[in-house]
C-alpha cells in the first residue's frame, strides 16, 4: 500500500509501508520539448565521443560522471532538487550491489582457479585439440570454455585469443577467420557464464533472477553456437591438407606441465560452479564456494602457501614460467582486478538513474510506444533501442542498463516475462558489442588486441550476429517468449 504526498517544494513522493520516502519519477517536472528531455543524454554522448575518438581513451567513467552533473543542472533549471535525483539514482545503484559483490568474487575466483591449476588444465587439454582442419572449431570451443570458466570475454581475447592468433598464422589460417572464431567463443562464454559481469548486471537491472536469465538465453544462444560450429567445421575442411609446425603448441603445453600439476582433479572448482549453476543456487555463495574449493586444491595439490593464496585472491595470480605467451595467459584475477568494472558499473547505474528521474527515458518510451503494437514489434523495438544505445554511447554497461530500465515495465504491461527482455539485451548488447568498431567493451578492444580490423572479423563472428537473428525468428513465430501466468490469454497470439 502506498500513498503519495508532496514536500514543501511540491515534489511528489511515494510513501511505502517500510517508511522509505522515495521520489516518484512520474511527478518530475517536464517541458513539452523533446530536445530538452533528451539534452542530457545527447550532451553526455558527445563527451563520450570526444573521449573515445579525439583523446583515443576508451574509459567512459569520467564522461558518465559528467553526464550525472549535466542531468542535475538541467533538473535544477526545471525547478527540481538535486537531492531528489540523488536519492533516486542511489536506489538504482542499489540494484547493482549484488552484481558488484559477485564481480569481486569472480576476480577472486579467477586468481584461485589459476593457482589451483584449473585454468592451466583447461588450456593444456584444449591445446591438444588443434589440427589445421579442426582449428577454427577448436578455437571457438576453447574460447567458449575459458570464457565460461572465467566469466570474461576480455580476458579470454587478451590471453588465449592472442596466443591463438599466432598459432593460426602458423597453421596458415587467415587472421580474420581466427579472429571471428575467437570472438564467437569468447563472447558466447561471457554471455552464458554466471561469473560474467554483464550476465549479473543485466538481470539485476531488470529485477530477474540470475539463473532464470541464463536459462532464458538458451533458445537463441545454443542454436546460434551450434550453427556457428558447423560453419567453422566446413570452413576448416579446406585447410585439411596443410602440413604445419605445431612446436609452439607443444612448448606451451610443456611449460604448463612443468609449473602446474595437470590433473582432472584440478577441474573440481569448475565442476562445483557448474553443478551449482544447474541446481540454481544463489550466485554469491556459488562463486565464493568455488573460491574456497580452488584455494584448498591450490594448497594441497599445487603447494601454494596460505599467505600466497590470500595475496592471489586479493591482487591476482602472477605467472613466472619464462614463456611470455603462458605468463600473459596466467597473470590475472584478484578482487582488485574488478575495481575498473565495479566503478564503471556505479557510474553507469547512477547516470541511467539520473536520466530516468529527469524524464529522458519516459520521452524515449513514448516514441517507442508508437511501434510496440505486436510481439514482433516489441522485440524489434527492444533490439533497436539496444543497438542504438550501443552505437551511440559506445559503452557496453550503459547499453545493458539503459534499455533494461527503459523497457522492463513495457514487458510487464504486455504480459511477457522479463527474461525475454534480458535475453534480448544480452543478444544485442553483449554479443554485438565486439562487432561495433568504436564500442569500448567490444570492437575497439578486440581489434586492438588481436590486430584485426573489426569490419574484417565481424562477418565471421557467426555466434554474435546469429543469436539476435534467432531472437527475431522466435518473435515472428511466437516461440520461446514466455508469458506471465496472469497475462490475458487473448493476447497470446499478438
Amino acid at each position: 500500500m502506498t500513498n503519495d504526498r508532496k514536500d514543501r517544494k511540491g515534489v511528489s513522493y511515494s510513501e511505502s509501508n517500510n517508511g522509505l520516502h522515495t521520489p516518484n519519477p512520474e511527478f518530475t517536472p517536464r517541458s513539452n520539448s523533446v530536445l530538452l528531455d533528451l539534452a542530457p543524454l545527447i550532451l553526455t554522448t558527445i563527451i563520450l565521443m570526444v573521449q573515445f575518438f579525439y583523446f583515443d581513451d576508451f574509459t567512459p567513467h569520467i564522461p558518465l560522471a559528467c553526464g550525472i552533473l549535466i542531468t542535475g543542472l538541467f533538473l535544477k533549471c526545471r525547478g527540481a532538487r538535486w537531492q531528489d535525483m540523488e536519492e533516486y539514482f542511489l536506489q538504482v545503484i542499489q540494484i547493482g550491489i549484488p552484481a558488484v559483490m559477485v564481480l569481486l568474487g569472480v576476480g577472486m575466483l579467477i586468481g584461485g582457479w589459476i593457482i589451483a591449476g584449473t585454468v592451466p588444465t583447461i588450456l593444456y587439454y584444449g591445446f591438444s585439440l588443434f589440427t589445421p582442419s579442426t582449428f577454427l572449431v577448436s578455437v571457438c570451443i576453447l574460447c567458449s570454455i575459458l570464457s565460461l570458466a572465467t566469466g570474461t570475454s576480455w580476458g579470454t581475447v587478451g590471453t588465449a585469443g592472442l596466443a591463438l592468433m599466432g598459432i593460426g598464422m602458423g597453421l596458415g589460417i587467415p587472421a580474420y577467420l581466427t579472429g571471428g572464431a575467437i570472438v564467437s567463443g569468447a563472447f558466447f562464454g561471457d554471455k552464458m557464464s554466471p561469473l560474467s559481469e554483464t550476465t549479473n548486471l543485466t538481470p539485476a537491472a531488470c529485477g530477474v533472477e540470475l539463473w532464470d536469465h541464463i536459462k532464458g538465453m538458451m533458445p537463441t544462444t545454443i542454436p546460434a553456437m551450434t550453427v556457428s560450429l558447423i560453419i567453422y567445421a566446413l570452413l576448416g575442411m579446406q585447410y585439411s591438407d596443410q602440413t604445419v609446425d605445431l612446436s609452439t603448441i607443444e612448448l606451451i603445453k610443456q611449460k604448463l606441465a612443468e609449473d602446474y600439476i595437470i590433473s582432472p582433479i584440478t577441474l573440481l572448482p569448475a565442476v562445483v560452479v557448474i553443478f551449482a549453476a544447474f541446481r540454481k543456487y544463489p550466485a554469491m555463495p556459488t562463486i565464493y564456494g568455488g573460491v574456497v574449493v580452488a584455494s584448498v586444491i591450490a594448497f594441497v595439490m599445487q603447494g601454494v602457501g596460505l599467505h600466497d593464496i590470500f595475496n592471489t585472491l586479493q591482487n591476482g595470480a602472477v605467472s613466472n614460467t619464462g614463456l611470455e605467451v603462458v605468463d600473459k595467459l596466467l597473470t590475472k584475477g584478484g578482487a582488485m582486478s574488478m575495481t575498473w568494472v565495479t566503478i564503471l558499473t556505479f557510474f553507469a547505474l547512477a547516470f541511467v538513474g539520473s536520466l530516468e528521474y529527469y524524464g529522458t527515458l519516459r520521452t524515449i518510451m513514448a516514441r517507442l510506444n508508437r511501434y510496440i503494437k505486436t510481439r514482433f514489434g516489441l522485440t524489434l523495438s527492444t533490439y533497436g533501442s539496444i543497438i542504438g544505445v550501443g552505437a551511440l554511447v559506445g559503452d557496453v554497461y550503459t547499453t545493458l542498463v539503459l534499455p533494461a530500465r527503459l523497457l522492463k515495465d513495457k514487458y510487464e504491461e504486455l504480459g511477457y516475462k522479463k527474461t525475454t527482455l534480458t535475453r534480448s539485451i544480452e543478444d544485442c548488447g553483449t554479443l554485438l558489442s565486439p562487432l561495433i568498431p568504436w564500442n569500448m567493451g567490444g570492437g575497439s578492444f578486440v581489434a586492438a588486441t588481436l590486430g584485426v580490423s573489426t569490419l574484417l572479423y565481424a562477418p565471421f563472428a557467426f555466434a554474435c550476429w546469429l543469436s539476435p537473428l534467432f531472437g527475431l525468428l522466435w518473435a515472428f513465430m511466437g516461440r520461446f517468449m514466455p508469458r506471465e501466468q496472469s497475462a490475458h490469454t487473448n493476447n497470446s497470439n499478438k
